[in-house]
This record gives structure tokens, C-alpha cells and sequence, in this order.
């Protein structure tokens, strides 16, 4: 039986295994074939050559994450032994670049191969479609390059807008004034904003209009230049509002569309703006199209799992 003994250095043991060895149990449940103790600064696995090479990667990969993020949890462990990707391409996306220092110094960069994939996306066009399921990061790293580009200069002014489509609620019926209904419903992209832009600063700016947050029906009408805008749950506009959005683009803008085509909330009578445009527009030079699936989820566990069981619901 081969042996190998992987020593952890410059990273607290204790921490990386997890409170009564959590990781540590967790990490084995993917390896089954293998005997793998955890003692010390050590981790010793006995098996097949070829599986203590994987296991060997991956254990460098984990302490890589762990040294960045000072954390290991459920999500990151399960994604980075799940990963179809070869050695260098994971090395080269947890390598890849930091977009924005958030609050407390937190390092926010693209966490998949298909998040770096989008930033380099948003940098080659000016208009990009980011479609893909809940949990994948599209409006997150979106925001992250918004806020990158402002801090850069290079734009003037952030836009984040969303379709008022109300996902089986009835905003009609909750109290307070518009911006009182409506604030909720845009509470992703305030939940982003807050975690890159400290407190003060994120309300100053939003005071003075650097960063506009509104429903899509207030885009009518505007030039959108020198800004950064994404358009969020995408899928929720018909054809004429998409049209109407994208027609919008002003001199040195960009332009984010994220969307999941499989959580659509509009009448049966409406056709999705966000499956038209990508076929209307798959062939215009300047828009690029990036498709994210289920292992790029990087929230709970949970969500990857009912993301495939729905899947499987609607193949059979």
C-alpha cells in the first residue's frame, strides 16, 4: 500500500482539520478508498498511487484557500474536491486576481473557473450576458467589477436595476411608500454593495447618486453613459423592457444582464426578454454570452443538490 504524508506549514493544524476534526471528516467521505489520519501537522493517506496524486493536489489546493481566507467551510471544501478542472487551470483561479478589498480588507475575487471567465468576458466587451442558476456569483462578481471600475475611474457611476416582477408576492399590498416597497426587492444588490463599500461611504454615494439602484421602469427614457450598469434577474423583463434597457447604453458604458432563464415569474402570456435577446444578439460583435452551471453554486451545499434535483424533475 502507498503512503503519502502531507505536512501543513505556516497554517494552524487545528484550524485547517476543523472543531473535532470536521474537515478533516468531511474531506474522508470523498476519498472512501483511502485511509487518511489527521494528527499534528500531518495528514498520512494509504491507497492507489494515482488517488494519493489527486488527494495530494487537492489537500494544496484547500491549504491555499485556507491561508487566503484564514476559514474553511462546507461550500469551499465541497467545491474544490468536486472541480472538473486540471491542475492548472485550478491553480490559475485560485491565483487569480483580487477585484475589490471590501470591508474589513476582505479579498473579493472570481471564485470558479467560470467566474474568472466572466471577468475577463466583461473586459473584452461592453455588453456581456451572464445566465446561469441561483448561487453561481454572476451578481455578485458583477458587482464587484462595478465597484472595481468606479474605484479605477474608470466610469463615473454605478446603475443596478432589476425587473419589478414580484416572484408570487403582491408589492401592492405591502405598506410604506415606493421606495419602502421596493427596497426589499433590491436587497441583493444592497447586500453586495455592503460587503465591498464601508457603511458611510456606500450611503454617501448613493445620496449623491454615484450608485443608483431603481426598478427597470426608471431606466426609460435615459442615456446611460459613463456608468457601470447591471441589469439582475434579467429573465423577469419582457421583450419590449430588455429592448428598451439595452438600448439605453451611452458613450464609455458597461453593461452586465444576469439572469436564470429556469426562474422566470411572468405571466404565461409574456415571453422572456432574456432568452430573445440571447438569440437576437449571439452574433453581434462587442456582446459576449457566458453560461455558469450547478459547480459554480459556491453558497450552502444544499443549493447545488436542489438545483440538480429540480433538474432531474424537469428531464423526465
Amino acid at each position: 500500500m502507498n503512503e503519502l504524508i502531507i505536512e501543513l506549514s505556516e497554517i494552524n493544524p487545528s484550524d485547517f482539520f476543523g472543531s473535532r476534526n470536521a474537515n478533516i471528516e468531511l474531506i474522508k467521505k470523498y476519498y472512501p478508498k483511502l485511509k487518511i489520519v489527521a494528527r499534528g501537522n500531518k495528514i498520512k493517506a494509504f491507497g492507489d498511487e494515482e488517488l494519493l496524486e489527486e488527494f495530494d493536489l487537492r489537500i494544496t489546493l484547500l491549504a491555499e484557500h485556507f491561508s487566503k481566507y484564514n476559514k474553511l467551510d462546507e461550500v469551499s471544501i465541497e467545491r474544490i474536491l468536486t472541480s472538473d478542472v486540471n491542475a492548472e487551470e485550478n491553480k490559475a483561479d485560485f491565483a487569480s486576481e483580487v477585484l475589490v478589498h471590501g470591508v474589513g480588507g476582505r479579498q473579493i475575487k472570481p471564485l470558479t473557473p467560470n467566474q474568472k471567465k466572466l471577468v475577463e468576458l466583461m473586459r473584452k466587451n461592453d455588453m456581456v450576458f451572464a445566465v446561469g442558476p441561483a448561487g453561481t456569483g454572476k451578481t455578485y462578481t458583477g458587482v464587484a467589477l462595478a465597484v472595481q471600475a468606479l474605484k479605477n475611474k474608470q466610469v463615473r457611476r454605478i446603475i443596478l436595476t432589476r425587473p419589478a416582477v414580484e416572484a408570487g408576492e403582491n408589492l401592492g399590498f405591502l405598506p410604506g411608500d415606493l421606495k419602502e416597497k421596493l427596497d426589499p426587492y433590491m436587497q441583493p444588490l444592497y447586500d453586495a454593495l455592503r460587503d465591498m463599500i464601508p457603511h458611510e461611504k456606500l450611503e454617501a454615494y448613493i445620496e449623491k447618486g454615484v450608485i443608483q439602484i431603481a426598478p427597470m421602469a426608471f431606466m426609460r427614457g435615459r442615456t446611460l453613459d459613463n456608468a457601470f450598469v447591471i441589469l439582475d434577474e434579467a429573465q423577469n423583463t419582457s421583450t419590449a423592457q430588455m429592448k428598451m434597457f439595452l438600448t439605453r447604453m451611452g458613450k464609455h458604458a458597461k453593461f452586465m444582464i444576469t439572469g436564470d432563464p429556469g426562474q422566470i415569474d411572468l405571466p404565461r402570456r409574456i415571453n422572456s426578454g432574456l432568452k430573445e435577446a440571447l438569440l437576437v444578439l449571439k452574433n453581434v460583435k462587442g456582446v459576449g454570452t457566458l453560461f455558469l452551471d450547478d459547480k459554480d453554486v459556491i453558497r450552502h451545499r444544499l443549493v447545488k443538490r436542489i438545483i440538480n434535483a429540480y433538474k432531474e424533475l424537469e428531464n423526465n
